[in-house]
Formats: structure tokens, C-alpha cells, sequence
């Protein structure tokens, strides 16, 4: 039975990575933040693990809980947008930490603390990222303080690759899609299921060569 951890498994994309894997017989670790969130988790299948990302004492309460695990699959999809900014404007400094330290600091501080405990080699860890963080495909400033969050995260996700690429781990940035959630919106192309279940067969597929990518849902190469 493999072992599959889901980072940010209240809603949206990490809850449905939670569902789905439970669904398919996994043993599903999934962080919460709520209480409510945590009895959802459970009643999927899931072993619920409290977690706030931007909390040291939760974080490291969080990894005492994982001592003695050995993970086949992480995925990092705690998230935030920020401000919907339609001009390059400056950002509140506050909202500045809230969307750096939750998209940026936080896989920062988890991708080092969970490589020890993915099972090597052939463990593998994906972060949920944004095609908003691709410098190459830039089409506008819109939204630009979560673009450099993204693009930021895209750029310690390839670091973190070519450290770990010695113990055979496979790093992957995912591009989930414009996914119908409350950070996409009821307008967005795609259902939640259908995301999750085209990037759970690129990461089934995965080996060696995904290392240090950058992929759509659907396992399409992205320019950074």
C-alpha cells in the first residue's frame, strides 16, 4: 500500500488529491488546518494531521508526527492568491508575507524536512505551482504578487531537484489548469476531479526524467 501525503488537504485541489487517493486504497496522510476540515479528511478515508504552514510549533509538531514514516508521494497544494491586481500596483506589505511566506517559505522549509522520509529512490514530491509562474509564457502583470510567488517557488523547486536528484527522488512544479475551485472561480475550464486525475497519472508515470520539471496537468513540458 503506498503511502501518499497531501500538504493543504481542506479544499479545493488538495482535498480532491485526499479523495481520490483514498478511494484507490492509499493510505492517505492530509494536513487541515479547522477541526471541521480534519473530520472531513477523515470520513474520506484519510488520516487527518493538523498543520499551519506559516506556524513554526505547528510545522515542527507536524514532522514529530511523521518520525518513523516513509512516504512514496508528497504533494505541497496549501496555497493563497493575494490580491487580484489588474495593474503592477504595489502590494500591502502584509498581504506581501501572507502570499510570499504560504506559496514560498513554506515548501521551503517542508521539501528539505519531508526528503529524508520519501522512500529512496523512486520517491516522489510535487508542488502545486501556477503557469502565472512561468517567466517564458508571461502574458501580463496581472495578479503579479502571486506570479512572483510562483515563479519563486518554480525557481526553489528546480534547486531543490538537482540537490536531491543524487538520492533518485523525483521533484515535479505542477501547472494544475484553470481548475473550477474558490481560488479559480465557477468560470475556470476545468472540474477539480478531472485535474487531479491527469496529474495523478502523470505522477504514476513519473521516473528520473520528470526530475527538476515543470508540467501541465496533463504532463505537457512548460517553459519556466
Amino acid at each position: 500500500m503506498s503511502t501518499v501525503l497531501v500538504v493543504g488537504a481542506s479544499r479545493g485541489i488538495g482535498l480532491e488529491f485526499a479523495r481520490q487517493y483514498a478511494a484507490d486504497g492509499c493510505r492517505v496522510l492530509a494536513t487541515f488546518r479547522q477541526p471541521e476540515h480534519g473530520e472531513r479528511l477523515r470520513a474520506l478515508g484519510a488520516e487527518p494531521l493538523a498543520l499551519d504552514v506559516l506556524e513554526a510549533a505547528s510545522r515542527a509538531a507536524f514532522l514529530r508526527r511523521l518520525a518513523g514514516e516513509r512516504l512514496d508521494l508528497a504533494i505541497l497544494s496549501a496555497g493563497v492568491y493575494g490580491p487580484r491586481t489588474s495593474t503592477i500596483e504595489p502590494p500591502d506589505p502584509v498581504e506581501f508575507d501572507r502570499v510570499m511566506r504560504t506559496n514560498v517559505l513554506a515548501p521551503m522549509v517542508l521539501i528539505p524536512a519531508l526528503a529524508p522520509r520519501l522512500a529512496s529512490p523512486g520517491g516522489k514530491l510535487a508542488v502545486l505551482s501556477s503557469r502565472m509562474g512561468s517567466t517564458t509564457l508571461m502574458g501580463s502583470g496581472y495578479g503579479w504578487l502571486y506570479r512572483a510567488s510562483k515563479a519563486a517557488l518554480n525557481n526553489a523547486l528546480r534547486a531543490a531537484s538537482l540537490e536531491l536528484s543524487p538520492s533518485g527522488l523525483i521533484l515535479i512544479a505542477f501547472h494544475p489548469g484553470w481548475v473550477r475551485t474558490d481560488m479559480g472561480g465557477a468560470g475556470a475550464d476545468l472540474e477539480v476531479a478531472d485535474s487531479v486525475a491527469a496529474m495523478r497519472d502523470v505522477l504514476a508515470r513519473a521516473n528520473g526524467s520528470h526530475n527538476g520539471k515543470f508540467l501541465n496537468y496533463n504532463g505537457e513540458h512548460l517553459a519556466w
